[in-house]
């Protein structure tokens, strides 16, 4: 059965992804692991659909071939192993490492290369590939949660596979004309605007499914890198969990790269302002002191950006209250959402067991924004309540 249609008007990637994982388990295309919610799904059919990968004139050249660890790729690292090409699988969530190179025994059987294509054999028959394990990856293969048939990709919204493609360009692992292959179910082919892709966003050249093979001659250049200075929440965050990201970056840096942060970025022109706005108070002490009590004539009124909303008043920092929020829901996805949104806040305080968060912003127009883009927005199945707080930040 095909996708039914999705909402006229605006679409966020959320809307697709929550329609077809909706789809999948009510028209019984779901396999395990369920449910399919939040991952990359796995879907009846997804073994035929990963046979047709040996049929590809790109896989028969490939001698070094990346496929993601998720359940519905199993047939395609299957059949990397058969046809004896080097397997690497990244290692998931990227906790303690890049990737793991998989090295059956030798002699291997059919039984064996089929344990070491699963989730259990990655960990059993492989071994860690660095920054310096000098990768040439001639073939990617990523799983998806919707994809066009122009080559637009969304995944599951946690920004891994996208993530592990920038640093593969940032080691050199991959060329600009490498391939990338994405296997779905025919369902989840469908129209996605080209408007909801981020700079970071991958794209595919070809897509298998279990009835189709489709080549999507996609000219969308791919990410070139990690780029810093536009550096996302999830990014954010991703530094803060993943030791070889870190590595990564101060390699760049070392290299002469421009690692900085969109957020020290802001940091550094503060502190410019900052510089420049006390030049002028100094200048200010220099002329003659107003009487007690009064102001001085004609001298402007100048205030740094408050460090501490809490300590300092609130007048600087408009909050935003989003009620409704699924018990299901994580606080990663509400990130992702607000990404994609583009209505990303300066701070976010998560009450997720209450069903609400709180979002601040530094200012009322971008807290406006915030209130018209979520109010009503499906999450989980639910549409989110959104509006200005009153005081937030008073209430404690």
């Amino acid at each position: 059965r095909p996708l039914p249609a999705l909402p006229s008007g605006p679409c966020s990637k959320w809307d697709i992804r929550e329609k077809v994982w909706e789809h999948l388990e009510a028209s019984g295309l779901a396999e395990f692991p369920r449910p399919v919610r939040g991952r990359i799904p796995n879907f009846k059919g997804s073994l035929q659909a990963c046979s047709s990968l040996r049929e590809l004139d790109v896989f028969g050249r490939a001698r070094e071939v990346k496929v993601d660890p998720d359940k519905p790729l199993e047939g395609a690292r299957l059949a990397a192993l058969q046809a004896r090409k080097t397997l690497l699988v990244p290692t998931p969530r990227l906790r303690t490492g890049l990737f793991n190179r998989i090295v059956p025994p030798p002699g291997a059987t059919k039984e064996i290369l089929r344990r070491c294509a699963t989730s259990q054999g990655v960990k059993d028959y492989s071994v860690p590939v660095g920054l310096d394990g000098k990768a040439q990856v001639d073939l990617v293969v990523v799983g998806s949660v919707a994809v066009s048939e122009k080559g637009w990709r969304i995944g599951k919204g946690e920004g891994y596979a996208d993530m592990e493609y920038a640093m593969m360009v940032s080691m050199g692992a991959v060329q600009e004309d490498t391939p990338v292959v994405t296997i779905v179910h025919d369902c989840q082919v469908l129209d996605i605007a080209e408007e909801l892709l981020d700079d970071h966003d991958l794209t595919v050249d070809y897509i298998l499914t279990p009835t189709r093979t489709i080549q999507t001659n996609c000219k969308r250049a791919k990410p070139q890198g990690i780029m810093w200075h536009k550096a996302s929440s999830t990014l954010i965050q991703m530094l803060g969990k993943i030791p070889i990201l870190k590595t990564l970056r101060c390699r760049e840096k070392q290299a002469g790269k421009d690692v900085t942060l969109q957020d020290e970025h802001a940091a550094l022109a503060n502190t410019n302002r900052a510089a420049v706005s006390n030049k002028k108070v100094m200048a200010a002490n220099t002329q003659p002191r107003a009487a007690p009590g009064s102001a001085p004539m004609g001298q402007p009124h100048m205030e740094s950006e408050p460090v501490n909303p809490k300590s300092e008043g609130s007048d600087t920092i408009t909050t935003v209250f989003v009620g409704n929020l699924p018990g299901s829901l994580r606080v990663s996805e509400l990130k992702s959402a607000l990404r994609e949104l583009q209505v990303i806040p300066v701070r976010l305080n998560w009450q997720g067991a209450q069903h609400r968060a709180f979002l601040d912003y530094r200012d009322q127009g971008a807290a406006d924004r915030a209130v018209s883009s979520l109010q009503g927005l499906s999450l989980g199945g639910n549409a989110l309540r959104a509006e200005l707080a009153k005081s937030h930040w008073n209430r404690g």
